[in-house]
């Protein structure tokens, strides 16, 4: 049988069918260390963000967390697809080629999507479709690392101050922009890299912005079309409705997760899909 694993990062849930492990990485709120989705949820996470004024940092996984995974599926005799988040972003994926290393079973496949958040999330619901079908762990895996090239995250920010504090920008830039209203766009490019594709003056363009990029890159709707918000959802209120205006339909509305939203604060809207090739 054939396991699909996945970290927090991915802002999948427990409950959720599109994986078989899920690995959590660790939040830090000023000294205290929580395990995204079993020790804070998103609802607690981004209300603490909000009204402590404290700044949090992450932190991966250990080699043994993904270890005791790896010799449960050798010990079952199944093989494994983790879809690791962006090797660009975290240090996560390391972290499983070394505990790959330590276990020695070649029944694990590693694929690196370059990618975060529902993208994760998608390309799992993919995995699983495949599992179904009957594909091997390294074919599942192939063709996930397919998939990928072709998944689109970008987002709209509606504050400068955590992107200052995690180096996307200096902070001159972070302070000029907050006084004129510039609300920065990024996107997630093919490389793995999280990238400011454009500044707009005031939210209202950025959103007309993040919808333009959307309709640009081409959708495939025959793979759903996801939504995305950290904290409050009138922004990603306005920007489904930007979309629809340009004829594309959003299947699902979905909550980025705290291992993301340390690093993009509240506010934050945008939109996750496959593109055609």
């Amino acid at each position: 049988m054939v396991k699909i694993l996945l970290d927090s990062a991915s802002d999948v849930s427990a409950g959720e069918t599109n994986h078989d492990y899920l690995i959590s990485i660790r939040i830090n709120f000023d000294g205290e260390d929580f395990r995204d989705g079993v020790d804070i949820d998103s609802n607690t996470f981004y209300k603490k963000l909000v009204s402590d004024g404290v700044f949090p940092s992450t932190s991966q996984p250990s080699p043994i967390e993904f270890e005791e995974v790896f010799s449960k599926v050798k010990q079952d005799g199944d093989e494994l697809v983790y879809l690791a988040v962006s090797s660009k972003l975290s240090g996560t994926y390391q972290c499983a080629m070394l505990a790959k290393e330590n276990v020695g079973y070649d029944g694990i496949y590693i694929v690196d999507t370059l990618n975060a958040t529902h993208a994760i999330a998608l390309l799992a619901q993919h995995a699983k479709c495949l599992v179904n079908k009957g594909l091997t762990a390294s074919e599942i895996a192939r063709e996930c690392q397919k998939l990928s090239a072709r998944l689109r995250v970008v987002a709209g920010v509606d504050t400068l101050e955590y992107l200052r504090r995690g180096g996307r920008l200096s902070n001159v830039s972070a302070a000029v922009g907050e006084v004129v209203k510039l609300k920065p766009v990024v996107a997630i490019t093919p490389n793995g890299k999280v990238e400011s594709i454009g500044k707009c003056l005031g939210r209202a363009k950025a959103i007309k912005f993040v919808s333009d990029w959307t309709a640009k890159n081409q959708p495939d709707e025959s793979f759903p079309i996801w939504s995305l918000y950290t904290y409050g959802e009138e922004n990603c209120v306005a920007l489904e409705a930007s979309l629809k205006a340009q004829g594309i339909t959003v299947n699902e509305r979905k909550q980025i997760g705290p291992t993301i939203g340390t690093h993009c604060g509240p506010g934050v809207y945008g939109v996750v899909f496959v593109a055609k090739e």
